[in-house]
């Protein structure tokens, strides 16, 4: 160090080694948030644990139109149409799709191959001759004694299981994962072996 200079005015012109560059550390990007492992060594991600009970959602209901195909050959929205035919003895196509919350389009579709197999028979009566009544055959029937229930679904019991709160709180939230999907609306109203 020469005579008269200060220390710290030596230091600053006097270049680094790569010695003292090596020692300095880098600036760390800023630290996200790792998922934790749970217990069985999967990602404890809350999306991930969605999307697994999605997929739970996703099987139960294929299993069950699977085990209907199987074991009655009908589809799960045929047997539920029986059922509400059943149900409600001259029955109209209009009313058909509304009890089913489906196009009137799509009941017509379901009504005419029940006819076609002869499980149901649709009846013109009264004034309007285009409106028909539907009365379930005595194939119908023994389809509906044969089929595991329930016959609406395992989806639509489930949730005609739970409590008003628990609907409005899942309502709201699926209705939250709709605007983030921007799915076609029309889907809203098709049936879900459609899907």
């Amino acid at each position: 160090m020469s005579k008269g200079r200060p220390y710290h005015s030596t230091m600053a012109t006097r270049p680094r080694s790569n010695a003292t560059r090596a020692r300095t550390p880098a600036p760390r990007a800023p630290r996200t948030p790792a998922a934790r492992p749970s217990r069985n060594g999967a990602s404890d991600d809350t999306a991930a644990q969605v999307l697994r009970r999605f997929r739970q959602v996703f099987k139960a209901f294929k299993s069950h139109f699977q085990q209907l195909e199987k074991e009655v050959g009908l589809g799960g929205a045929q047997v539920w149409a029986l059922s509400t035919v059943r149900a409600n003895p001259g029955i109209g196509v209009g009313e058909l799709a509304r009890a089913m919350d489906i196009h009137q389009s799509t009941a017509s579709n379901l009504v005419k191959a029940l006819v076609e197999r002869g499980f149901v028979r649709a009846d013109r009566t009264g004034d309007d001759r285009r409106a028909v009544q539907l009365t379930l055959l005595a194939a119908g029937r023994r389809v509906l004694q044969a089929a595991p229930g329930p016959f609406t679904g395992v989806l639509p019991q489930a949730l005609a299981s739970l409590d008003l709160p628990t609907l409005r709180r899942l309502r709201r939230d699926l209705a939250a994962l709709l605007a983030a999907l921007k799915p076609d609306k029309r889907a809203a109203r098709e049936l879900l072996a459609d899907l």
